[in-house]
């Protein structure tokens, strides 16, 4: 922890709890998240209403150990993204289990993590909003251990980055962001536009070329065989751009690429990244690691491929109540639209809990969402009564995060042991 993050997350745990933080023991209102934290409260006897999304604290840890694993073992330096959880206290145990630094989309993703003393940023998009870049050049000129890079997709970004630049005493450090193909999201198309996009960048005193860098999940129709191609072209471009002396003067050339579904690629090719005219920094970018899930990562997560490496544990789990239970066919619990990810997979019925035990939610099943419950299906074997809790897996950390203001991190006996907030 470093001494600009220490009292930001002390500022943390002295919030209060109050009213805008759902689940929460409605009797912990006035207490700091530090004083309720060291009650040490169980989640389901402590006062907690449902429905209360909590994280498991094992297998939160297990997760960022794995990674940091992984990625040392792989000879990759590690960004993980931080638009999935938003949370500066994560990104705090992701940079000491190892992380260069964090990745982040948005300008305002950036003011999160500088006010909470992140030192190292990788922001994978082009920025052209001129506020924001000037408040971005005040952060570099205004602190030397500041390190920020930037994409760059096209001449005319470039432009509009210098101008709002015009001034700054530290130059922006950019990358060329290549696209996965036609059809794909943002980056420049070609090779020979890449190229133009450099030589923009280079005809500033505002920007300062540093390498290459895209996102390999946006390859169209992806499968190993396209990704492994997609991603040896970007390795071809760094070596193109190292033979043409557009790296002149850095200490170091970046090569960045690597979502939650293919960094196994990643790692083969970046391992193949030939001797190039300086040191190279091989930067991964997962994010959804962090608390992975149990549905969309659960199936496209590389460790699938690649067991001997280990494997990720979901460490989300929502706990709800039924409300309604209509018919024997029929049930509905008090969480929905507003309370759990639903644009990948929809929630998966896991555990029920009556009476203090614990048993699989064998016939029960989540057919759709409102916004405020969720409809479940329940067939003959289903023992289901109204006021039992019912906990759900989820699928899409993204969207998962992005609903809860302060998370409970519990131990697998129920003991609540830590508080998780977020900035969305």
């Amino acid at each position: 922890m470093t001494a600009d993050t220490a009292p930001s997350l002390a500022r943390l745990a002295a919030e209060r709890v109050d009213h805008r933080f759902k689940g929460l023991p409605p009797d912990a209102d006035g207490l700091t998240v530090a004083e309720l934290a060291g009650q040490r409260r169980n989640l389901f006897t402590g006062g907690f209403a449902t429905p209360v999304l909590a994280l498991s604290a094992e297998r939160l840890e297990h997760n960022l150990k794995l990674m940091e694993t992984y990625a040392t073992r792989h000879g990759l330096a590690f960004a993980p993204h931080g638009k999935t959880s938003m949370a500066p206290q994560l990104f705090q145990r992701q940079i000491e289990h190892g992380a260069w630094g964090i990745t982040l989309a948005v300008p305002h993703q950036v003011r999160v993590a500088r006010a909470f003393g992140t030192r190292r940023v990788f922001l994978a998009n082009e920025l052209v909003d001129a506020a924001a870049l000037r408040w971005i050049a005040a952060e570099l000129d205004a602190d030397p251990d500041f390190e920020l890079v930037c994409y760059v997709d096209s001449v005319r970004g470039v432009e509009l980055m210098d101008a709002a630049l015009r001034g700054a005493t530290r130059p922006v450090d950019v990358v060329v962001e290549l696209a996965a193909g036609e059809g794909a999201r943002t980056g420049v198309r070609t090779e020979a536009e890449c190229a133009a996009v450099a030589d923009a960048v280079a005809a500033t005193r505002t920007l300062r070329l540093v390498g290459v860098a895209g996102y390999e999940g946006e390859v169209p129709k992806a499968d190993t065989e396209r990704v492994t191609a997609w991603l040896r072209r970007l390795v071809a471009l760094a070596a193109d751009f190292d033979e043409a002396g557009r790296f002149t003067g850095l200490d170091e050339i970046i090569v960045s690429a690597g979502g939650s579904a293919w960094f196994d690629a990643v790692a083969e090719v970046f391992a193949e990244i030939p001797e190039l005219s300086l040191p190279v920094l091989k930067l991964l970018r997962s994010g959804a690691y962090v608390s992975h899930d149990d549905g969309h990562y659960r199936k496209l997560t590389p460790f699938n491929r690649i067991p001997e490496e280990g494997a990720l544990e979901p460490a989300f789990r929502l706990w709800t109540q039924v409300v309604s239970r209509p018919s024997a066919e029929q049930a509905f619990v008090n969480a929905g639209k507003r309370d759990a990810a639903y644009d990948l997979d929809l929630p998966f019925a896991q555990v029920i809990r009556r009476d203090g035990t614990e048993r699989p939610a064998t016939g029960v099943s989540v057919t759709a969402l409102s916004d405020q419950h969720a409809w479940l299906a329940t067939t003959p074997e289903a023992d289901l009564q109204v006021g039992d809790w019912v906990g759900l897996g989820l699928s899409h950390p993204c969207t998962s995060f992005d609903k809860w203001q302060l998370i409970p991190v519990a131990e697998a006996d129920g003991t609540v042991v830590d508080y998780v907030r977020t900035f969305f």
